[in-house]
């Protein structure tokens, strides 16, 4: 007698499953092979062991990209995590206006990275753009070769994009809620503050951790906003990571080098979201 199949519902997912793995796994053997190897013109190998990891772990210019990129991590969500958490509160749970609300928080999370970053370059524009015409009638001008107001635009920008992610996050755990918890609060006598420290926040923090998982790994690979809109300047200041590596790769066509910084680069992302796991 056939026994049957427990399980079955890992049929259902293996094709996605086959999909990830063989976009995957096979670019990474890849990256991995041209990491211990020199790569010449015509696909000729030469091998060097760990040579690249060597001279890019003692390269000066990968710390302080990787410090530029641990600096825009930590901004974005030091302003992204509570505004979202702030917005997602004041959204009303019931009600006609829901849906309205909900469409116009994920607009800008349908807007792809380079369209968002040719956007605001235009918007802030001195002659083409709108902001940028406006405050040039007040004598002010958005000036992306200036150190702080190039940061403080990749900022802006990265958090009216990504704001929305963490407001919709935050939103759907809020509507989880039973109602019997606010009652029971509101018979004890808890506040509005004590209402979020002790209910709405235990009951989102899964949902908060994802939210958090998400924007440091996408944040920390952040290229198309800063490329377009300060093209790494002024000088070398918004040259974050990605963006060291893609001129590596693509410019230098250093391949045995830019794979063994991406190797150090994916690694740093997996053990730091690792370290944001167990924290949380």
């Amino acid at each position: 007698m056939i026994k049957p199949i427990k399980n079955r519902s890992w049929f259902f997912i293996l094709p996605a499953l086959i999909l990830v793995g063989g976009s995957t796994i096979i670019p990474l053997i890849t990256i991995v092979n041209f990491s211990v190897h020199d790569v010449f013109y015509g696909n000729d190998f030469i091998w060097v062991g760990p040579k690249w990891f060597i001279q890019v772990l003692n390269s000066r210019e990968f710390y302080n990209t990787l410090l530029r990129t641990f600096a825009f991590s930590a901004i974005v969500l030091a302003i992204e995590v509570p505004l979202g958490i702030l917005i997602a509160l004041s959204l009303p749970r019931k009600g006609p206006s829901v849906p309205f609300y909900i469409l116009a928080i994920a607009i800008p999370l349908m807007i792809p990275w380079v369209v968002v970053g040719l956007m605001w370059l235009l918007i802030i524009h001195p002659q083409w753009g709108s902001l940028g015409s406006l405050l040039s009638l007040f004598g002010f001008q958005i000036d992306v070769n200036n150190l702080l107001t190039a940061w403080f635009v990749i900022v802006f920008v990265d958090v009216w994009h990504w704001t929305s992610l963490v407001v919709l996050l935050c939103y759907s755990g809020l509507l989880a809620i039973p109602d019997r918890y606010y009652q029971a609060a509101r018979i004890d006598g808890a506040n509005r503050w004590k209402i979020f420290r002790f209910v709405e926040l235990p009951k989102i923090n899964r949902v908060l951790m994802i939210a958090i998982l998400l924007r440091f790994i996408d944040s920390f690979m952040v290229f198309a906003e800063p490329f377009i809109i300060t093209r790494g300047g002024p000088g070398k200041s918004t040259v974050f990571l990605s963006q060291s590596l893609m001129r590596t790769a693509t410019q230098q066509f250093d391949l045995g080098q830019s794979s063994a910084t991406s190797l150090i680069y994916f690694s740093i992302i997996v053990l730091f979201s690792w370290i944001l796991y167990k924290v949380m």
